[in-house]
């Protein structure tokens, strides 16, 4: 990531020190003039006025032996904040979640029956409501993010099909707009799933990356191909689940037969563990799994693991991806038998692609698709830091 010293892309020198103190965590004064090729006066200059907007602070570096004077730490502002919304079947999720990215709050909601697109909004904005005073004394919020567990139009983030969710054409940016009176963005949920493991997860320093989501609507995925994220040409790319595995005639969301969707699911791991309805999130069911010994539940974490080493082998032989990143209830899927995956995988793969391949569970345990839908609220800011006004 390059900067420029000319005076007429000052934002865009902005921009590339803040994405990167956001990105990399505190980082010294001095590595930011390596990391960008701009003077040290210059760097000063731009924390200055990233401080003056509130978006950047600096402080002393921890004691070392180094010689000579040391660099000052540069650091996001840990008060500004996003917050994230993800509706799923059985409940909506909404966080706060920092420019730094710690998640100061996650509240679950769970919901009897799958929300409509309003009811899914009036959920949200009424946790929203209830945590405005937190918000208002301790935080400076950009806006929302939604990941939506569906294809979402990139343009304008209308829900084009939400299939588990039962939404089509669902304007759930702007209602969420009008509810709160934040600025709303939408995108798919394993998309943004993909942007913050490749920047605060398993993926960090990672080009090129498969990311696979399992959630209670399904599976979908996103790709880094070449450090950049793929999405096709309308925002829709990355749909795993609707791979095929098997000549089954069990149907997938979409009614299509055999795909990876229709053979891999969350809620038959947790009624093979005697958890349905339990509303078990991800890191419950990974405990549930590696607590049991029971041979019924090992038999379907193996007849599903094997499905999916069909899939991500057809995807490594596409792709030629670093690293395959398994998140929901697909990564603990994954921990509760990796090398019967990784063999299986191997068993589907090209001998060459699958030597330099890498597979692993999400670091990022269930605030991924926090961190991630907020990634998408504080683009604009990393973008256009001027955008953000002046601190109070």
């Amino acid at each position: 990531m390059q900067g420029n010293n000319h005076d007429d892309i000052r934002r865009h020198n902005l921009s590339v020190i803040l994405r990167l103190v956001h990105r990399n965590g505190p980082t010294s004064r001095a590595q930011l003039t390596r990391l960008t090729g701009l003077n040290r006066s210059t760097i000063a200059a731009l924390v200055g006025e990233l401080a003056q907007l509130g978006l950047a602070g600096e402080r002393d570096p921890d004691s070392t032996n180094q010689v000579g004077r040391p660099s000052p730490i540069v650091h996001v502002a840990a008060a500004v904040v996003a917050l994230a919304v993800n509706p799923e079947i059985d409940a909506v999720t909404i966080g706060i979640v920092g420019l730094d990215g710690t998640v100061h709050r996650r509240i679950r909601y769970p919901t009897e029956h799958t929300p409509s697109p309003t009811e899914a909004v009036n959920i949200a904005a009424a946790v929203i409501d209830g945590m405005r005073g937190e918000l208002e004394a301790r935080f400076r919020v950009v806006g929302i993010g939604i990941a939506v567990p569906g294809l979402v139009r990139a343009h304008d983030g209308l829900v084009r099909l939400a299939p588990h969710l039962g939404w089509v054409d669902e304007p759930l940016t702007e209602m969420l707009e009008q509810a709160t009176g934040f600025p709303v963005v939408a995108a798919n949920d394993a998309s943004l799933g993909a942007l913050a493991e490749r920047y605060f997860g398993a993926g960090r320093g990672i080009t090129d990356l498969i990311y696979l989501n399992g959630g209670a609507s399904g599976i979908g995925g996103g790709m880094i191909v070449g450090g950049l994220p793929v999405g096709g040409v309308a925002g829709y790319a990355g749909e795993f689940g609707h791979t095929r595995v098997s000549g089954s005639d069990r149907v997938d969301s979409a009614g299509i037969a055999g795909t990876l969707e229709a053979e891999v699911s969350r809620e038959e791991l947790l009624a093979v563990l005697g958890l349905s309805g339990s509303g078990a999130d991800a890191d419950e069911l990974e405990r549930a799994l590696l607590a049991t010994e029971s041979a019924e539940v090992q038999a379907e974490v193996h007849r599903q693991l094997d499905f999916l080493a069909v899939a991500l082998g057809g995807a490594i032989n596409i792709l030629n991806p670093q690293l395959v990143v398994l998140g929901g209830f697909l990564g603990a899927l994954f921990n509760a038998d990796p090398e019967r995956l990784r063999a299986a995988v191997g068993a589907w793969s090209l001998p060459s692609s699958f030597g330099s391949v890498r597979i692993s569970a999400a670091e990022l345990g269930s605030n991924l698709l926090m961190i991630g839908a907020a990634e998408l609220a504080f683009e604009g800011i990393l973008a256009d830091p001027n955008g953000f006004g002046t601190s109070d």
